[in-house]
Formats: structure tokens, C-alpha cells, sequence
């Protein structure tokens, strides 16, 4: 009999093959379908550990016994078994003889301060993300972001509606300055500001990333530009900031209004994941008319591999973005950045990867000297 020498897909048809030993590879390979269909559950595992204080209680006074966690939670003792069970198969807990403690991702976020953070956007995925992600197949057979149904409103986008809903709105910018503290290192440690004095950070929100900036780079002056209502905000944590003397804010549209001038740098700010193509090259374009011959334009925010394969998170994020905030969001690759900022006349191209957990980096442009 001629032996068949098969790899990959090919060994499910190798005729050699007994049916028990495609049967095991069957079920080894359906397993990893295991995260997959019970995605939704996992969530909830973690939503459910954070919403009744389980990180905390065991970060302060771990490890505990589940008896001491069901007390401490005021759940029962069947109920804290199910929570345990859930949090420490996906890793979120750890046990042992001593008892339940947190398991390395969430130590990891306590031990960086970052919990607080993590946390916020927990409830924004449960909040906000979460019912509209069962609108993902709709909205990519439609094109359209057919979850913003699940908020009140007319408008198409996701920013007004919000507004319609008491609290979501807070939650919504506190949530965006909790994604900028995890990403924005690459931004403030990673990304070269030698001979940029007055950068314009277009749409720049609350402020989170010209605070960082302005911390970080002394020799720098920033100027917010977004709509008013955004401002608000950024007003306010200026001053509590006590920058007031080298971050401003401006109000304008930043599609139908001109940019200030004097500016040696703009920034786009996690905006480029909202707008379609066309809308992405008018932005730029704008920023290459606003910006000082010689100056850069710099875009910051979660990249998609240019091949199409990854990585995890951006592929996962793109629920959120085809769903609620515009028709057009989504998490697009390297490439089509540096092919907008070609269009709009930059030269020098070049790209910053992040070195964290989140695939955020900085694609920059010069506009050229005469």
C-alpha cells in the first residue's frame, strides 16, 4: 500500500487514517471552538467578579476560602462556587490549599494601578458593547451599524445617542481615558516630538492625551480642537491639571471648520478608527493645509496587520466599531494609513509599534519644505 504523507487539513482525508484517530483530532480541534462559543459567558465571568467586588476583596484580603468569599460577597455558597468556578478556569482566580486569589492578569493590572481602568471598561462592554455585538452579522450584511438601535435617538452615530441616555455619556468619555492610560505609551514614551512646539490635537476629547503630552515633553504647547460639548470636559481637567498655561482647547467641526494655524504638528488621536476612507484623506488633507511646512501629522490608534491575519484584539474590537459607532468604523490596517497620508501630500512615512498588549501605534507624515 503506498504510504500518504499528509499535514494540516490534509490528515482528516489521509485514507490510512483509523476512524478513532480522526475521530480524537476531530475533538481536539473542536475543543478550541470552546472560548469561541461560550465567549459571551466569559465575559460575564469577568463582569459579574467585577460588578460584586470578587478582584477586590480577594486583592485586599486573599487568599480566602469560598466560604469566606460567599460571606463577603453576601452570595450564597453555591453561588460563590459558580463564580469561582468560572473566574479561575478562564485564569481571572487561582487556587490552592490556602484558598482563592487573583490570577495573574487581574495581579498584573492591580500591581500596575491599572485596575481602576480595566474596570471602567468592563462596564462599558457591558453597558454599551455588549447587546449591539448581536448585531455584528447585520450590520456587515447591511453596512450599516445596525446596533445603535439599542440606544434612543435619530442620529447615526453613536456619540449623540449616548447623550440621550442618562449616564452612558460619562461612562463613555471616562471609558475613553481608561483606553488612552493603557495605550497612549507609545504615544507620549515611544513617538519622536524633537522640533514640534505647538501640536493640535484634532478631536482630542477630554484631554487625556494633550495632559499626557504636555506632561511629558515641557517644550510642547497643545491646542484641543473638538466640538463644544467635548470641551466642556477638556476644560475642566485643564485646570485641575494646572496646564492652563500651555494646553487651550478650540470649538470647531473638525470636518467643516479650518484648522487654527501656527501649528508645527497635528494629531489624530484614536479618530481615524471612526470615518470611512474618503472622510479619513479629508481630515489629513485639512492637517496637511493647517500644518507649518516641515511639521508632521502624527495618527495614533489600534492597527489591524497588514495581512490581513491579526491580531486578536483588533479583530475583536471591530465588533464594537462595525456596530455602534458610524457606518464606516473599523480598526484599519498600516497600510491604508500611509496610503491616506500619501494622498494628502506627506512625505517621510513612518510607523511606531506599541510594546504593550493593545496593537496601538503612531503612522507619521511631513509636510515638505518648499
Amino acid at each position: 500500500m503506498t504510504s500518504v504523507t499528509t499535514t494540516g487539513d490534509d490528515a482528516s482525508r489521509d485514507p490510512d487514517r483509523t476512524p478513532e484517530a480522526a475521530g480524537h483530532d476531530a475533538a481536539e480541534n473542536l475543543g478550541q471552538l470552546v472560548p469561541v462559543l461560550f465567549g459571551y459567558a466569559a465575559f460575564q465571568q469577568l463582569n459579574a467578579g467585577c460588578a460584586l467586588g470578587l478582584f477586590d476583596l480577594l486583592e485586599t484580603e486573599g487568599p480566602l476560602p469560598a466560604a469566606k468569599v460567599a460571606d463577603s460577597l453576601g452570595l450564597t455558597p453555591r453561588a460563590a462556587d459558580t463564580l469561582l468556578l468560572g473566574t479561575t478556569a478562564l485564569g481571572l482566580t487561582s487556587v490552592t490549599e490556602s484558598g482563592y486569589r487573583n490570577g495573574p492578569p487581574v495581579a498584573a493590572a492591580f500591581a500596575a494601578h491599572l485596575w481602576p481602568v480595566l474596570r471602567d471598561i468592563v462596564e462599558f462592554q457591558d453597558r454599551v458593547s455588549y447587546l449591539p455585538a448581536a448585531d455584528y452579522a447585520e450590520s456587515l450584511r447591511t453596512g450599516e451599524n445596525a446596533g445603535i438601535r439599542h440606544f434612543p435617538g435619530e442620529s447615526r452615530d453613536l456619540y449623540t445617542r449616548l447623550a440621550g441616555v442618562p449616564g452612558l455619556e460619562e461612562l463613555f468619555y471616562r471609558c475613553m481615558h481608561s483606553w488612552s492610560r493603557l495605550s497612549n505609551p507609545v504615544l507620549i514614551e515611544d513617538t519622536d516630538f524633537s522640533g514640534a512646539t505647538r501640536v493640535l490635537d484634532v478631536g482630542g476629547g477630554d484631554a487625556v492625551n494633550a495632559l499626557a503630552l504636555a506632561r511629558a515633553h515641557p517644550e510642547l504647547r497643545i491646542t484641543v480642537l473638538d466640538r463644544p460639548g467635548a470641551l466642556e470636559v477638556a476644560d475642566r481637567n485643564i485646570r485641575e491639571a494646572g496646564l492652563a498655561d500651555r494646553v487651550t482647547t478650540s470649538a470647531a467641526d473638525i470636518f467643516g471648520d479650518p484648522y487654527p494655524g501656527g501649528h508645527d504638528c497635528v494629531l489624530f488621536a484614536h479618530q481615524l478608527v471612526i470615518w470611512s476612507p474618503e472622510q479619513n484623506r479629508t481630515l489629513l488633507k485639512k492637517a496637511y493645509d493647517a500644518v507649518e511646512p516641515g511639521g508632521r501629522v502624527l495618527v495614533f490608534n489600534a492597527f489591524s496587520d497588514d495581512d490581513g491575519a491579526g491580531p486578536l484584539y483588533a479583530a475583536l474590537d471591530n465588533v464594537y466599531f462595525t456596530t455602534l459607532p458610524f457606518r464606516h468604523s473599523t480598526i484599519y490596517r498600516w497600510a491604508e494609513h500611509e496610503g491616506w497620508l500619501r494622498d494628502a501630500g506627506f512625505t517621510d512615512i513612518t510607523r511606531t509599534r506599541g510594546h504593550g498588549w493593545t496593537p496601538h501605534g503612531v503612522v507619521s507624515g511631513r509636510r515638505p519644505t518648499p
